[in-house]
């Protein structure tokens, strides 16, 4: 079930709002664990054991942890609660990747291949996963005390918005809201959290969508058939349509948490305004980035240990961000392109290239990030270098696949709220419709109105067409 389908609009938001609402303060808990369980076995019910399961063994041991004072006893009982949570994610995500690689290596030595029944992943096992380690070692370092209830527990892995594609919320973040959300649960967090839903619902059908339906018909091509232009143009709308569809996502899950008195973390800051690489990951899926930080870059020594140690670790930590986002070739080529670009600001780029001015580190920014977007979508390396070859090197010049009015239209919307963030009146919008904790009657009538709109326009290209992937789904 995704958040912009019919089912979820029109029947399951609802009737959980309707529920979450009228029902007393503490069964809330209850009526949102129950929410999450079906949002989840609906649309991977064969998973829904293995995840309990893994929460309950998982609670336990960290229970178990908590109450242990002796430091050897205590780290082998962390061991084990990430040794669980790894080998789910490496069985489920990279079993496959792990034995066609074999076969190719055996297949070339003229050896006959394994036989193995593909694994299918779960859905959101990425970012629930993490979520479980970030409780443990947040447990572990005693930065935060552990749930008592494990319905509490359930509920923080389990909790529907973030639960598929994120935030991925830390445990010490929103450990005192798991048990009291009373100083969240204000009018103005539901009407503000139903704007920030619609906006979201907005950036990922009115434009994401739209350009998605164009992207595939591109990458569906031969890269012989794709033009320097239509090379350009199809990465440009991927480009675009990836921001949008996974911020917008993010904002719909920040939404529907705010309503509910959950306060999750901003995923996205106009990462396409960033003037270097670094800068991107500090404002491209921020939760992911602040997650490596603490969780993996800081543990292997982060720069404490030389500047050769330091660029080796924020290697390391690209390459399995890379390896995070999916099992193949291409996702880990992805990571090492971006750690390589990293790596080089910190050896060179960021001082040596301030005389340039403002909008040119935009400029060369935006084009990195878009051709790492390439090896991002192809479905294999050598699609990615072909690809890119044609985006460099004239092979062609016709737009193979043509550009009707309504893809203009959109592409011009995504080129102008991507970059608007540059501008003075692009940091008051942001302002107004982000970060505000309230608006006054008359601020409260047009926005409404505004957010009504959107919503029916909205709705209208749901339930006439039905092309409606959310592509962080994958991971």
């Amino acid at each position: 079930m995704v958040f912009s389908s019919s089912i979820f609009l029109l029947y399951f938001l609802p009737v959980f709002l309707l529920l979450y609402f009228v029902i007393g303060r503490k069964g809330k808990n209850a009526v949102a664990l129950l929410a999450s369980l079906l949002f989840y076995g609906f649309g991977s019910p064969r998973f829904l054991l293995i995840l309990l399961s893994s929460i309950i063994i998982d609670f336990f041991i960290v229970r178990r942890m908590a109450e242990t004072e002796e430091p050897k006893r205590r780290k082998w009982l962390l061991a084990a609660s990430v040794v669980l949570n790894i080998g789910l994610l490496a069985y489920f995500k990279y079993a496959n990747f792990f034995v066609e690689n074999m076969n190719a290596v055996l297949a070339a030595f003229g050896v006959a291949s394994v036989q193995w029944t593909k694994v299918v992943l779960p859905i959101g096992i990425s970012f629930f996963t993490f979520q479980k380690m970030s409780y443990a070692i947040d447990v572990y370092r005693k930065t935060s005390f552990p749930l008592k209830s494990i319905f509490d527990y359930a509920l923080f892995i389990m909790l529907f918005p973030q639960l598929i594609a994120g935030p991925i919320v830390r445990y010490n973040e929103i450990a005192t809201q798991i048990t009291n959300r009373q100083a969240n649960e204000t009018i103005d967090n539901k009407i503000l959290g139903l704007y920030r839903f619609i906006i979201g619902l907005s950036k990922k059908v009115l434009i994401a969508n739209v350009l998605g339906e164009y992207v595939d018909q591109v990458f569906a091509l031969p890269t012989s058939q794709i033009g320097f232009s239509g090379a350009w143009v199809g990465i440009l709308a991927y480009t675009f349509q990836i921001y949008f569809d996974f911020s917008g996502y993010s904002d719909m899950a920040i939404g529907i948490g705010r309503m509910i008195g959950f306060t999750f973390p901003e995923n996205f800051n106009n990462p396409y305004i960033s003037q270097n690489v670094s800068e991107f990951w500090k404002r491209w899926h921020m939760t992911l980035g602040r997650w490596m930080m603490d969780y993996l870059y800081i543990p292997l020594g982060g720069n404490r240990k030389g500047k050769a140690r330091t660029y080796l670790n924020l290697w390391i930590v690209f390459f399995l961000s890379g390896l995070w986002h999916g099992a193949a070739w291409n996702f880990v080529a992805w990571g090492v392109f971006h750690g390589t670009f990293i790596v080089l600001d910190k050896l060179f780029w960021i001082k040596k290239s301030k005389p340039l001015g403002r909008i040119p580190h935009v400029l060369i920014t935006f084009v990195i990030v878009a051709i790492g977007w390439v090896l991002f979508r192809a479905d294999n390396l050598s699609y990615a270098f072909h690809y890119i070859g044609n985006m460099f090197f004239m092979n062609g010049n016709g737009m193979a696949v043509p550009c009707d009015a309504q893809f203009i239209v959109v592409m011009i919307l995504a080129l102008l709220f991507s970059f608007i963030g540059l501008t003075r009146l692009g940091e008051k919008l942001q302002a107004f419709f982000f970060d505000r904790s309230s608006y006054n009657v008359r601020q409260y009538v047009w926005v409404g109105l505004l957010m009504i709109l959107l919503l029916v326009v909205s709705l209208s290209f749901i339930l006439k067409g039905s092309f409606n992937p959310f592509i962080y789904f994958r991971f």
